[in-house]
């Protein structure tokens, strides 16, 4: 993966804007930190973003901190809040939390000019800010629109030490008295998930999981987890096939931050459990070629989430110019325009009706997978999140509120 490779995606004119600003941070080390290198869209995200800034010039970092199981349980419940839903919390699970954040307090080792603090898991380590004249900023990757008020409570002063803070789309900000960037998250078109694949390739990958490619695929990618609601787009699924023939596609893997997945998938095959047409796939970290492949071979692909961060398995199927019935939640109406590069649907029977349309519509659904390439091309590519970050950092040293990038 060459900067130069691409110039016929994006134009030259976007590439040399990024050596410019690039240039500009010569000398400066940005240290990114979260709580994996492996699973979900932040840890994906950035495995292809810091190769990105290094070939540009810039000195990109990323540690990850330590965490034992209970603390991921408790950043499980703490996620699970922070998007609204209800989670038992009690007083040992912020002990637990705040004795694992000492531990990484003490352990980390910053290089950082600029430290980029991803999600909630890492957060307390703002506390070396007094420690050096570093610039710091938090990365919110969740729709905090309606946290559960005690976490949020909890977590803020945390977020108020820090320089800006950074949200992935305008109705996920929150009154704080920092700065705030909104900055949309992206894939990259060229990375193994989303670049082209041959015929061969794809009918290989239906062949190696058993999946018969005889009648119209309908495929959602996601972590197991219950905010995907993976058993709700069964019981869509369902009623899709009391008019039209169909196979499902549950795909997804777990996180080692994430210990509420392993559970979920067994739901998840319970409830598939006898129906020969659902297909419930574990795939390993890496497998982003069968990713690519399940999506490429899918007549419609789906993300029936109850809450949403941003939901890039959107604008993935989207730029393999997929029709995409996905639900109307988080991030996904930023990359979804209703009827016009996808649909957005709303519960379970809004969901099934969505896609036996496009189902029953196939040049429609040709004209919707046509428009989604084009949105994603222009808003939600690698080359437009890199140059957001290094304006981000460049940024950092001025003054203002709200930035929009």
């Amino acid at each position: 993966m060459r900067i130069a490779d691409y110039e016929p995606i994006v134009g030259k004119s976007s590439l040399e804007e990024l050596r410019l600003l690039a240039a500009r941070l010569s000398g400066k080390i940005v240290q990114n930190i979260n709580s994996t290198f492996v699973g979900g869209g932040v840890a994906e995200i950035l495995s292809r973003m810091v190769p990105l800034l290094c070939q540009l010039g810039v000195d990109a970092r990323w540690s990850v901190i330590k965490g034992t199981d209970d603390f991921f349980q408790v950043t499980k419940k703490f996620h699970n809040a922070l998007h609204g839903w209800a989670e038992d919390l009690t007083p040992q699970d912020f002990s637990v939390f705040m004795e694992v954040s000492q531990r990484n307090l003490a352990e980390l080792k910053l290089d950082g000019h600029y430290v980029f603090v991803h999600d909630p898991q890492p957060i307390v380590l703002v506390e070396k800010k007094k420690d050096g004249n570093r610039k710091w900023a938090w990365r919110c990757h969740i729709d905090v629109s309606r946290p559960d008020g005690r976490v949020w409570k909890f977590l803020e002063p945390f977020i108020n030490a820090y320089d800006a803070a950074v949200f992935s789309a305008p109705a996920f900000s929150r009154p704080l008295p920092i700065r705030q960037f909104l900055i949309s998250p992206s894939i990259d078109p060229l990375s193994d998930k989303n670049k082209e694949l041959p015929q061969a390739t794809i009918d290989g990958v239906l062949s190696r999981f058993n999946i018969p490619n005889d009648k119209p695929i309908i495929t959602q990618v996601s972590r197991f987890d219950y905010l995907k609601d993976p058993v709700g787009l069964i019981q869509a699924f369902d009623l899709v096939k009391r008019s039209i023939d169909a196979r499902l596609v549950l795909a997804g893997g777990t996180a080692t931050d994430d210990p509420e997945s392993e559970k979920v998938l067994g739901e998840v095959r319970d409830r598939a459990a006898g129906n020969p047409d659902i297909h419930v796939l574990l795939i390993p970290p890496g497998s982003d070629i069968e990713i690519n492949a399940l999506q490429r071979a899918s007549a419609v692909v789906v993300q029936k989430s109850i809450k949403e961060g941003f939901g890039l398995t959107v604008s993935e199927a989207l730029w393999k110019a997929k029709p995409v019935v996905a639900s109307a939640v988080g991030g996904i109406p930023l990359q979804v325009k209703n009827k016009l590069t996808g649909l957005l649907s709303h519960g379970i029977e809004g969901t099934a009706y969505d896609i036996r349309q496009l189902l029953t519509n196939p040049d429609y659904a040709r004209w919707l997978g046509q428009n989604g390439r084009e949105h994603v091309r222009q808003n939600f590519l690698i080359t437009r999140h890199v140059r957001d970050y290094l304006l981000l950092f460049l940024s950092l040293g001025q003054t203002g509120d709200m930035v929009y990038l």
